[in-house]
């Protein structure tokens, strides 16, 4: 009878440091440094569409993207596939400088137009320019919103809402997988 009580009392021991050990992970603040943000954006041999100078449309098959895009991104970009919120690691980045297009460089964002949102996604009120980004209607899962899509090759970024601060009242709420960033 007592190595059954003291089996079940190292049971729960267990169990309650288990689950301390979660919760203070889990709990635990996102303190990312600038250097950890910041990908290799100056090229990408394994992508040769990949420039911030070039901005001539692009129009691969969905086979060249699978080929030259890494697994998650392509399911983003290529598939409208949606990174779990608070996930992404530019979500509560605050650095100045320019996001762009993780698929093919385009500039799509300035940091001074990136805000705090708590919707747990990268939140910008203005695209870069105007043909940074285009917009497409998306009734998928039940409801209708606007996709916003890279403006040079495609690819899918996130979507806008009109609930977003002044001066636009917008909020393109962005993947952070699809985008890349690079410091002033």
């Amino acid at each position: 009878m007592k190595t059954h009580k003291l089996l079940f009392f190292k049971i729960i021991l267990i169990l309650y440091m288990i689950i301390s050990f979660t919760l203070g992970v889990c709990g635990q603040s996102r303190n990312v440094n600038q250097s950890q943000l910041i990908m290799n954006t100056i090229g990408k041999p394994e992508n040769p569409y990949y420039s911030h100078t070039d901005t001539t449309k692009l129009n691969l098959s969905d086979a060249e993207w699978k080929k030259i895009l890494p697994e998650d991104l392509y399911e983003v970009s290529r598939h409208a596939a949606t990174e779990r919120p608070f996930t992404g690691k530019y979500w509560n980045a605050d650095l100045k400088g320019t996001y762009y297009c993780a698929a093919c460089g385009n500039e799509l964002f300035r940091s001074e137009a990136k805000f705090a949102s708590t919707c747990g996604w990268p939140s910008f009120f203005e695209q870069e320019n105007e043909k940074s980004t285009v917009f497409r209607k998306d009734s998928s899962l039940g409801m209708i919103r606007i996709e916003v899509l890279c403006g040079r090759c495609g690819g899918h970024l996130g979507h806008i809402f009109d609930d977003g601060p002044p001066p636009t009242g917008k909020r393109y709420c962005m993947n952070s997988i699809a985008l890349n960033f690079m410091p002033d």
